[in-house]
This record gives C-alpha cells, structure tokens and sequence, in this order.
C-alpha cells in the first residue's frame, strides 16, 4: 500500500502556459481527459517549466458566472441561452494566466498520505502538485487517494 505523496502521484501530467487563450485551454483539458481520466484543472507553468499556477473548472466557471446572478431570482424572464453566448465570446479573449489560481498548495513526494489527506480536505483541493526542490515531480488527484483508500480497506477486510 502507498505511504507517501510520491508514491501515490500520478507523473503523466499535462500542463498549460499563462499566455494561452481560455477556449485552448479547455480543449487541453478534453484532449488530457482521454487518458482514461477526466481532468478538471491543469498547472500553469512558465518557459523554464516551473509552476506558477492552477487552472480549474472552478476557476473557469467562477469568470464565467454573471457578476450579479445572485439578485436574479428563478431567471424565467432572462435570456439566458443569449447571456451564456455572451459571456462564451468574452471568454475567448481571456488567457489562462488572468484567471487561474496562483497561491497554489503543493506538497513533497515524502509526505505522509495522511499529510495529503488532511491538505486535501482541510484546503478543499482536488489536486495537489508535487514538487522537489521547486521542480514539478507529479501531481496527487483527490480521487487517487480515495481509490487507494478503497483499496486500503478492501484488502483490510479480507485479512480479519
């Protein structure tokens, strides 16, 4: 069973550059989401390769969402298929290093899964980068610890 960060993270990753537009960058994210996995935030990293942000559906969605829908009520006298387009053809001009995430939490391939774990949750994370000495060694999906749980306790109720 895993025991540490680098043990559990997945190191074929894909990443994004801040310069690129928001409609690329969620293609990047269906072309990764083929990989037997769907994929819902990417790192940002600079030309050397180092990480300098998260980009998540969050994130995206957070930009996409009218600044004053809150006050909009059912909605059943709005256009909203017209606003959505709206905001879709705004989008198209908006790049990945204007909206992505840039306090990024990380953690180390020797941390304990348990030190993920409570990261994770503690922090609302649904993927955490690994880096070694400010170099990307992998990333740590929310679902991967979960599976590894499951696992855990699978293999647990076979041994009593």
């Amino acid at each position: 069973m895993k025991a540490t960060a680098g043990e559990l993270m997945d190191t074929q990753y894909d990443t994004l550059k801040p310069d690129l537009p928001l409609g690329e960058a969620v293609r990047a994210f269906r072309r990764a989401s083929t990989k037997g996995r769907k994929i819902f935030g990417m790192m940002v990293t600079d030309d050397t390769g180092q990480l300098i942000g998260m980009l998540s559906m969050y994130d995206i969605l957070l930009y996409m969402r009218p600044k004053h829908i809150h006050i909009w009520g059912d909605m059943d006298d709005i256009d909203v298929k017209g606003i959505m387009d709206m905001a879709c053809e705004k989008a198209k001009s908006v790049r990945v290093g204007d909206i992505m995430t840039t306090e990024v939490v990380t953690t180390t391939p020797s941390s304990h899964i348990l030190r993920v774990m409570d990261l994770m949750i503690k922090k609302h994370i649904r993927r955490l980068p690994v880096l070694e000495n400010g170099q990307i060694r992998g990333i740590i999906y929310i679902s991967d610890l979960f599976y590894d749980l499951l696992e855990r306790l699978s293999h647990e109720g076979t041994t009593q």
